[in-house]
């Protein structure tokens, strides 16, 4: 399947309500202004959903065809109206209906033949669905009405297909198509992946699998996806939203980085520039620049999310947590990561190397490139110490103090000798010396006496 949840993030600019032509979303409102063609066809429609879902009868729906023809209202009403006015159907049940008429509406893709929905998002439905010009499965994500009448939806949705179509990598979904239909449907057709996402996977019965992750099987995973981006950073592309839901995993272990909603080339000022103070990803996994809105995001907030990611599935919980999407957000700018081995005491210490590495606050004691954080995951999965993880240690400090450092010797007892440069401030020598002075002093007053006599 192909993940259906596009920039979900926890301040992503909000949908259009406004849901196209036709009525029967708000219940007994009028219906816009169309055409006679259109509002018939979809007055067609409602009957026959209604009839097919046994809401009314066709006795009723002739009866409201007639109320229409007998009335002299120039905005005329939609049979939709006519159902709820006269009680045969709800207000809710008239907004369902024209939902259902959306996705069939939908469902007709020129060149692709729809087979069954996949899943639903807040921004987009995937369907399952043939190419028929190459005889092949593949899904198709399809901008819901409401939400092609939002042009940045409309914009952020073809950039999804374009930076898509820059990538070529096996844990990537590959982009195929993106266009839209003689309706003013928008769609982006995807390489179709048989398989589910962590998201799913991670989830307790019966919503998810409950599948706990080993740390073998999690380095298998991660390592996949960190060779993605990789790629997309090698490309001047940063993903921006990396997280469990994002990433599908076949029945044969390969995993596969899917939807680019939030994804934006490193060059692109004008994006930046614009989205400058709004967080943009998703909050359990979200990187602290990313939270304060910085311009200049690079390759390293990926780094962050991933190191986020492979925490939840090695420890079976997510990094930070918390009542809202705010609180959550906060802990991520201030609140310290409780170690990963430290969580589950049966990872190991290198693991937990590369996590809190990842996931420093400051993107400056991070990975200094994606290649560097593959080469530790790889070395931990044959067992071999991290080489670039380091723990957070000021090294500066460490070399201060070997430098004041002072050399001492074991000596019989237990006590220690002094270095020799402090051999005359040691105590004992002091006590020492000064007897020596005070007995030197007493004989030369005793000499002075004697000859003076």
């Amino acid at each position: 399947m192909a993940n259906s949840d596009s920039s979900t993030g926890s301040r992503a600019p909000s949908a259009s309500n406004g849901t196209g032509g036709g009525a029967g979303a708000n219940g007994g409102s009028r219906a816009p202004a169309a055409g006679p063609g259109i509002a018939a066809n979809l007055d067609t429609e409602v009957g026959r959903v209604v009839v097919e879902t046994g809401l009314a009868t066709r006795t009723e729906i002739d009866f409201c065809r007639e109320q229409q023809k007998q009335s002299s209202d120039p905005n005329q009403r939609s049979l939709a109206d006519l159902l709820v006015e006269y009680n045969f159907i709800t207000v809710n049940q008239a907004k369902r209906i024209r939902s259902t008429i959306d996705e069939r509406r939908g469902s007709q893709i020129p060149g692709y033949q729809l087979l069954g929905k996949l899943g639903k998002g807040a921004m987009a439905t995937v369907y399952k669905a043939k190419q028929i010009s190459l005889d092949r499965t593949v899904a198709v994500k399809v901008l819901p009405k409401r939400s092609s009448d939002n042009i940045e939806f409309v914009e952020r949705f073809y950039k999804e297909g374009k930076a898509a179509a820059r990538l070529s990598h096996n844990n990537i979904v590959q982009a195929i198509d993106v266009g839209s239909t003689p309706d003013g449907y928008h769609y982006f057709a995807m390489e179709y992946v048989e398989g589910k996402t962590l998201y799913d996977l991670m989830q307790p019965p019966p919503i998810g699998d409950g599948r706990a992750f080993t740390e073998q099987e999690a380095l298998d995973i991660i390592i996949q996806i960190a060779d993605a981006l990789h790629h997309a950073h090698q490309r001047g592309l940063i993903h921006r939203d990396v997280k469990p839901k994002n990433i599908l995993l076949t029945p044969q272990g390969v995993a596969k980085l899917t939807d680019l909603g939030l994804a934006r080339a490193t060059d692109d000022k004008e994006a930046a520039e614009s989205e400058a103070g709004k967080a943009y990803g998703t909050p359990y996994y979200i990187s602290p620049e990313q939270i304060r809105g910085d311009v200049d995001i690079d390759f390293r907030a990926d780094i962050y999310s991933l190191g986020a990611t492979l925490y939840h599935m090695v420890t079976h919980r997510p990094p930070f947590d918390g009542e809202t999407p705010s609180a959550v957000m906060h802990k991520h700018l201030k609140q310290p990561l409780i170690p990963a081995d430290h969580v589950n005491t049966n990872l190991s210490a290198g693991i937990g190397e590369i996590i809190d590495v990842a996931m420093a606050k400051d993107r400056e004691e991070r990975y200094h490139s994606t290649e560097d954080m593959l080469e530790d995951l790889e070395a931990v999965r044959r067992g071999e110490p991290p080489p670039n993880a380091r723990r957070n240690v000021d090294l500066d400090k460490l070399a201060d103090m070997e430098t004041k450092a002072k050399t001492v010797d074991i000596v019989p007892g237990g006590e220690s000798a002094p270095a020799s440069g402090d051999l005359w401030k040691h105590p004992i020598v002091v006590g020492l010396m000064a007897g020596v002075g005070v007995s030197v002093v007493v004989n030369i007053i005793l000499l002075v006496v004697l000859l003076l006599k």
